[in-house]
């Protein structure tokens, strides 16, 4: 292998490091839609996930939070309804700490540039 070519799959490697890392934190196994979203996320692709309710969207959107928040670029979260945001506010206060994190919605502005901001 050249160096060029190794070059590339140690790249490539580095890319799928937080995707790993991330479904060792579970305690369940992705299933495929959502692996193969992470994984376009992680190789810098806008995603769009379209599933029923239920069906696990939620879990890419944690990993693209995380996989921003571990490069240190800003993250914008987007839910249809306050009530969601406010719990996603919540869960993800205690992953990465409320300075961390912001919400904005119709009514609520808290620290609004927080690393990860969650919109309704």
């Amino acid at each position: 292998m050249s160096y060029a070519e190794r070059y590339a799959a140690a790249k490539q490697r580095a890319k799928h490091r937080d995707l790993i890392e991330f479904e060792e934190s579970l305690s369940f196994p992705l299933d495929d839609f959502q692996r193969d979203a992470c994984q376009a996320v992680a190789e810098g692709h806008s995603v769009l996930v379209a599933a029923p309710t239920g069906a696990g969207k939620t879990l890419v959107g944690e990993f693209a939070v995380r996989h921003a928040h571990v490069r240190g670029h800003k993250a914008f979260y987007t839910t249809p309804i306050k009530a969601l945001s406010n719990q996603k506010h919540q869960d993800l206060r205690a992953v990465y700490g409320s300075e961390n994190v912001g919400l904005l919605t119709g009514h609520t502005t808290v620290n609004p540039t927080g690393e990860t901001c969650l919109l309704h």
